[in-house]
């Protein structure tokens, strides 16, 4: 803490009053009240009128007037203590910066950021350095926009062993380690991730209220389903009732016109950026097939109108062909995983501009030695026809020009594999369309284009500092502790692995209600 002493009739050298920047110990009571004009007796006094805090206080020693102002006070943060002052500035210097829309490296770059905002982008380096900025030597490293998973559920903590508990565990254990999972993703490079059943409101505005850390969330609410759908986790046994769900559960059930149409205005009355619906039977859940279709015309009909309403769309879980044509004939603008896809399928979701999300890391742990008792045996073996038809799926629509998008969609403690999917889209697909995938696919997907995925003026200061080439490499993103040196979002800096850039982003510490 510092003071600063001023004199009534400007500064002098010395004498009772001067002016000087000084550390003090000295306590200060938020407290007390406001001080009457005149100069203090003893103790302590504060103006707290406004967002700027002025102490004004008589030292143990001599009684100089001394009057200590905290200039830069957050405004709100007497509500908000976790509030933070704006990011400070940065320029990044001798950067290779990637060019996700071009496919190409920007060499010997200078970047600054600016109020969490990319402010320029330069081929020069500014001489000399502006002394507001912290100046980050890169010494040709490279600089990649921030990474966007387009498939995730949150909700779906670690903690448990089999799929049952990732989906039913109970409401509060859910929300308390969910910060733990946002956390995790942030530091893999994800700042911006797509929530497609069981994410709320709530973990949305505390993450971006700065409360934890976290990417930007974009979330649907709980994903709907039918009765025996692939959103309902009830066995054949259950004859129990099933409806809404809570913070712990991926989704909602509706039958019929009218109640679809509640559950879409339900969901974007609770903050749904985007609807989730379930198209098509699924792996995990008990009481349905792979192929089976789910939801009638009129069903989805309602439901893609009530959204459009809304200004949003409706994205699909679907596997097959004819479960994909069901869904986008009847207006859904995205199709989860579509591992069943066929060429002409592919075709019609490119001319319709509908996006595809697939997500083999799931299939890919699922089916490994260390998580064969994820699933049930009779689940294991609808996950092994999924895992395998998966690559080919990517070809498909690769050819057929469908734009793609990132995800993972992994459950409770396999989520730590969240980077994998990259190694298995190399597999089928470029380094540039596997990047793109993770960054300006999604960003426009969801109508941030002109915010995110590219690293341009402007945009949100979402920055990945790279030790490889990720045009050359995309399976970098598989090892962030090697390859992702920092992670920063919205001009903070989350995540360091490297000492040229420390962290910026603590949560503030407040030791009284004034600052």
């Amino acid at each position: 803490m510092t003071a600063v002493w001023t004199g009534k009739d400007g500064p002098v050298d010395n004498g009772l009053w001067g002016t000087a920047m000084h550390p003090t110990n000295w306590a200060i009571d938020p407290m007390a009240p406001r001080r009457q004009p005149g100069p203090p007796r003893n103790g302590c006094t504060a103006d707290i009128s406004g967002e700027i805090a002025t102490y004004c206080f008589i030292s143990q020693y001599p009684p100089y007037h001394i009057a200590m102002t905290q200039i830069n006070a957050v405004p709100g943060s007497n509500i908000k203590p976790w509030l933070r002052q704006a990011p400070q500035g940065y320029l990044f210097i001798n950067a290779n910066i990637v060019d996700t829309k071009a496919g190409t490296i920007i060499a010997n770059a200078s970047l600054a950021t600016s109020g969490g905002k990319i402010q320029s982008i330069s081929l020069s380096t500014p001489s000399p350095l502006p002394a507001d900025y912290t100046v980050v030597d890169c010494q040709g490293r490279y600089l990649c926009p921030g990474l966007f998973d387009a498939h995730v559920h949150l909700c779906a903590v670690p903690g448990f062993e089999d799929l049952s508990k990732a989906f039913g565990n109970p409401n509060d254990v859910s929300l308390l380690r969910q910060p733990y999972v946002a956390a995790q993703m942030l530091h893999r490079g994800f700042t911006s991730v797509r929530d497609c059943g069981g994410a709320q409101l709530a973990l949305k505005e505390a993450i971006a209220d700065g409360v934890f850390p976290g990417p930007r969330l974009f979330i649907s609410g709980h994903a709907l389903s039918q009765f025996g759908g692939h959103g309902d986790l009830r066995g054949p046994h259950d004859q129990f009732e099933c409806c809404g769900g809570h913070h712990g559960a991926l989704g909602r059930l509706c039958n019929g016109v009218p109640e679809c149409m509640a559950a879409v205005r339900t969901e974007v009355r609770c903050g749904a950026d985007f609807i989730k619906i379930m198209g098509s039977g699924g792996v995990s859940s008990p009481t349905d097939k792979l192929e089976d279709l789910q939801f009638t015309p009129s069903e989805i009909q309602a439901m893609v109108e009530c959204a459009d309403n809304a200004g949003t769309f409706v994205t699909a879980h679907a596997y097959t062909s004819k479960a994909i044509r069901h869904c986008i004939d009847n207006g859904v603008r995205g199709i989860e995983h579509g591992n069943f896809v066929d060429p002409p399928t592919a075709k019609l979701m490119a001319e319709k501009g509908v996006y595809l999300t697939p997500t083999l890391i799931t299939y890919a742990q699922m089916a490994s030695e260390q998580w064969k008792g994820f699933l049930p045996p009779q689940l294991q073996v609808k996950n092994t026809v999924v895992f395998q038809a998966g690559l080919e799926a990517l070809r498909i629509a690769s050819d057929a020009g469908v734009s793609m998008c990132y995800g993972s969609d992994l459950l409770g403690p396999l989520g730590s594999a969240q980077t994998q999917e990259f190694a298995l889209r190399a597999q089928a697909l470029t380094p540039l369309q596997v990047l793109q995938s993770a960054t300006i696919n999604p960003a426009k997907m969801m109508g941030w284009e002109d915010a995110i995925g590219q690293l341009k003026e402007g945009f949100c200061a979402d920055v990945l500092v790279l030790e490889k080439n990720p045009l050359e490499d995309a399976t970098i993103f598989d090892e962030p502790e090697k390859y992702v040196l920092g992670v920063m979002k919205d001009g903070r800096v989350y995540k360091s692995r490297w000492s040229g850039l420390p962290a910026d982003a603590d949560i503030p510490i407040r030791l009284n209600s004034v600052l």
